[in-house]
C-alpha cells in the first residue's frame, strides 16, 4: 500500500510539478491550494505526511502546521516547501512543529530523501 501525501501550496504549477514527481516516486497525493482546505483535506485523507508553503491563502503554513500536530488520532510529520528564507520564518516553523524546513528553489532528490526518512 503506497504512502499519501498532502501537498498545500497555492502556487498551482509547484503542485503540479511536485504531484507528478511524487506519483512517479510510488506516493498516493492529494493536493489543496488553501490553509482551510489542507486542513479539510487532511482531516478525510489521513495522509502520512504534509508539505505545506508558509504564504497559504485563508490560512497560513504556520497555523495549519500546528493544528495537523495538535490533531490527536493522526498527526503527520510536516515538511514545509517555501520560499520564506528569514531566520524568523524558519524559527516560526519549528514553533509550530515543523519537522523539515525546505527552501524554494528545491532539489526533488533531496527532498525525496527526506520523504523517504519521515514515512520509511
Amino acid at each position: 500500500m503506497s504512502k499519501k501525501i498532502l501537498i498545500v501550496d497555492d502556487a498551482v504549477d509547484i503542485v503540479k510539478i511536485l504531484k507528478i514527481k511524487l506519483e512517479q516516486a510510488g506516493y498516493k497525493v492529494v493536493s489543496a491550494f488553501d490553509g482551510d482546505e489542507g486542513w479539510e483535506k487532511f482531516k478525510a485523507e489521513k495522509p502520512d505526511l504534509a508539505i505545506l508553503d508558509i504564504g497559504l491563502p485563508k490560512m497560513d503554513g504556520d497555523t495549519l502546521c500546528e493544528l495537523i500536530k495538535g490533531e490527536g488520532s493522526h498527526s503527520a510529520p510536516v515538511i514545509m516547501l517555501t520560499g520564506k528564507t528569514l531566520v524568523g520564518d524558519m524559527e516560526d516553523a519549528f514553533k509550530a512543529g515543523v519537522d523539515v524546513y525546505i527552501n524554494k528553489p528545491y532539489d526533488m532528490k533531496h527532498l525525496l530523501e527526506h520523504i523517504k526518512k519521515l514515512i520509511s
